[in-house]
């Protein structure tokens, strides 16, 4: 018997995955394509293509692993960030488009001469090595206490080619030393535990990436009262939060010590990143 064409395959697969994504043709597509190493414009143009029973079960699989909810960035291994390809895995938070805004503060923040930035829990590097390919001439300290995720950012910055980042293993401020910086920047564990609020993909990305104690404020709290004394004079610590805890981290950063604080809202219109200067 004649295996399933591609375009039955595609029809098959996108049913299945109906209930479980927003997009379940474009995932099927993006599926088949990692499972042919083709491009998506082929399967597009020709639908015609016929699978080796091999690659069938394997597009059978990881069809079945994204019906039960495991996000299509971990099935491909790797996610678009600041129109850079990084590789993820399973030890590291997927980025997400509305940390974006956290770079774009950044980069506005960063005055057009070398300085030094630090990048508090790294993750995939997505960040840094952000911040870093827009700025050459400044040198990002990224850190994380997470040996294998620390593993996953730097295969980052070698596929893309980004040097002017250094890598430290530790919690928070630890590897910093007594260094100083022009700019902190920190995408933090920020959701709180029990919240209901919390999607089925994120079951598979690491707890201690997004969970933060009894009201989420717990990294937020760290971070908020040491930064002033790693940073330079006029430094800036730019923190990104749930839109819901504004006001929270409004008065966690005056508890620092930081007198100007401004809050930016993402293109949903919610406050989600918040910048503290030091002016003393």
């Amino acid at each position: 018997m004649n295996l399933p064409d591609t375009a039955a395959l595609l029809y098959q697969a996108t049913s299945r995955l109906n209930k479980t994504s927003d997009t379940p043709a474009l995932d099927a597509e993006l599926l088949l394509c990692a499972v042919c190493g083709i491009d998506r414009s082929a399967v597009t143009c020709d639908q015609s293509l016929v699978l080796t029973n091999r690659q069938r079960d394997f597009f059978s699989t990881l069809i079945n692993r994204r019906a039960a909810g495991e996000p299509i960035a971990y099935l491909l291994q790797r996610k678009e960030f600041w129109s850079q390809e990084l590789l993820v895995s399973p030890e590291v938070l997927i980025p997400r488009p509305e940390t974006e805004l956290l770079v774009e503060q950044a980069l506005e923040h960063l005055p057009d001469q070398p300085c030094n930035v630090a990048d508090l829990g790294t993750g995939s590097g997505a960040i840094a090595l952000a911040i870093a390919s827009e700025r050459p001439n400044v040198q990002v300290t990224a850190t994380d206490i997470s040996q294998s995720a620390l593993e996953v950012a730097m295969k980052n910055a070698v596929r893309l080619g980004v040097q002017n980042v250094t890598f430290r293993q530790g919690d928070w401020f630890t590897p910093l030393a007594d260094q100083h910086y022009r700019l902190i920047v920190s995408n933090p564990p920020y959701v709180r535990v029990g919240d209901p609020r919390l999607e089925v993909g994120t079951l598979y990305e690491p707890v201690d990436a997004l969970l933060s104690g009894y009201d989420g404020l717990d990294a937020l709290r760290v971070i908020c009262a040491a930064a002033r004394r790693y940073l330079d004079h006029q430094g800036v610590l730019i923190l990104e939060h749930a839109c819901d805890q504004k006001i929270a981290v409004h008065e966690l950063l005056s508890q620092g010590g930081f007198e100007t604080i401004v809050c930016n809202t993402d293109l949903a219109g919610k406050p989600r990143v918040t910048w503290g200067r030091r002016e003393k």
